[in-house]
């Protein structure tokens, strides 16, 4: 009662209450490790299918008795799976939640690696086995975790993506140089099987961290207090249907600049190590020269989300599309060992960033509402790239003897990717202001008298 009388007592309580609101000790807002959730997982699958194959290359085509353009065949169909399964994974993400559909596809993994241990076939099953690992890279992808981050993070949501996906850069720097100890100590088939082993020990157990969403904890997006979690839910409520999405042109400018980036970025990753062993290294350096690669993806990922939260994302996705055309030039103008392995490095960090973009752009251009779907969809084209690339470096080298014909296709086709990428308007759903919570605050502090 003296308070009520007294209002410099009111005054000072109302301050004292917000000092306390802002100087609170804070635990680590658990969205962090529910990115470092999503890094544990994004290690296996895209290393493994993607960045090693290179190495698996060369020992596949002596097993099998087949052309370089006759083994990329089996990356081709991963890639085909993989698009083709796309929009029904995001269907599912939708329908089932993400954990379950990352867990289904981590056990499709495991079982078709260790299978490869026992196979006893020729290159027709080896295909076989390759589209079910498309299946398994469709559903415990980029998307699917992307579609867990973004509901976790807003105002800071570049960043966790690029730090989430960085799982996979870690895979691209040492998957090829531990499959190529493998398969030096054990041989292909069993270097298959120790990997699908370790996704299981390693991989499965980082889904009991997974959490799809903040309110299942009672937090909000970004680690806010939780009186702005209505406003956070509301956000991330927001947004276009699939079929409004899929009817816009935006849409359409983006998938078809990841199209023509994926074509040329996977194509040379899938060729890597081939290309710089006719550039004169040795299958170890060649490794190695490729898990450089895998490092500038991993810095590419960090420096991409970033730079996605403080500029405007088409021209940040520019600025990496031009890093991978320095890469496809630098192979193009010289066939020494160190241009060779300058190229690798930018070609990673042009491919690095698309993991980033993509979740990005569509957030920002469609919301979160249907983000599962219409990522997929837009992944989708990227992956369906990522099987006409190879497949063009492989027929180009068996019909003329060389990668130059079809890395100078590569280039021009980056060069539109570019151009498309700059025709994209503005954002249609922007990041919440960073001072939220503490508006909230002050109205606490309002309500208690103070000026």
């Amino acid at each position: 009662m003296a308070d009520a009388a007294d209002p410099g007592a009111v005054q000072d309580r109302g301050r004292d209450q917000v000092r306390s609101l802002r100087s609170r000790p804070e635990r680590v807002f658990y969205g962090w490790w529910v990115v470092l959730a999503a890094v544990v997982g994004l290690f296996w699958v895209v290393p493994i299918t993607v960045y090693s194959f290179g190495t698996f290359l060369r020992p596949l085509m002596q097993s099998l008795h087949a052309s370089r353009a006759g083994i990329s065949v089996a990356f081709t169909l991963q890639a085909l799976t993989h698009s083709a399964s796309a929009p029904a994974v995001g269907w599912l993400i939708g329908r089932f939640g993400t954990r379950r559909v990352i867990a289904a596809a981590m056990a499709l993994l495991v079982c078709t690696l260790i299978a490869l241990r026992v196979f006893s076939g020729g290159l027709g099953q080896f295909y076989i086995a390759y589209a079910a690992l498309g299946l398994a890279s469709s559903g415990m992808g980029p998307i699917a975790y992307g579609n867990v981050i973004s509901r976790w993070f807003d105002r800071r949501r570049g960043l966790a993506l690029g730090l989430s996906t960085m799982g996979i850069g870690l895979g691209a720097v040492f998957m090829p140089v531990i499959a190529q100890h493998l398969i030096s100590g054990f041989g292909w088939r069993t270097a298959y099987a120790l990997l699908g082993v370790c996704a299981l020990l390693v991989g499965a157990p980082s889904l009991l961290a997974l959490r799809e969403d903040p309110r299942e904890l009672g937090l909000a997006m970004d680690g806010d207090s939780p009186p702005a979690s209505t406003v956070a839910a509301a956000d991330g409520a927001a947004g276009l249907t699939a079929r409004e999405a899929w009817r816009s042109q935006t849409f359409w400018l983006m998938a078809c600049a990841f199209f023509l980036s994926g074509a040329a970025a996977q194509g040379c990753v899938v060729h890597m190590v081939a290309m710089l062993g006719d550039g004169g290294l040795s299958a170890r350096m060649a490794a190695l020269g490729s898990a450089l690669l895998g490092s500038a993806t991993m810095i590419a990922r960090v420096g991409a989300g970033y730079c996605l939260d403080r500029f405007f994302a088409p021209r940040v996705a520019s600025l990496f599309y031009g890093f991978l055309l320095v890469g496809i030039g630098l192979f193009l103008a010289g066939s020494s060992a160190h241009a060779a392995t300058a190229g690798a490095f930018f070609i990673g960090l042009g491919l690095g960033a698309e993991a980033d973009i993509i979740p990005y752009l569509i957030s920002r251009y469609f919301g979160l509402r249907a983000f599962a779907l219409i990522a997929s969809m837009a992944f989708a084209m990227f992956v369906l790239a990522g099987a006409l690339g190879p497949l063009l470096m492989g027929a180009g080298f068996d019909w003329s003897g060389s990668y130059r014909g079809v890395l100078v296709l590569l280039f021009l086709a980056t060069s539109l990717a570019v151009i498309l990428m700059l025709r994209l308007g503005p954002y249609r759903f922007h990041a919440r202001p960073a001072h939220v919570s503490q508006q909230k605050a002050g109205q606490v502090f309002q309500a208690h008298g103070g000026g």
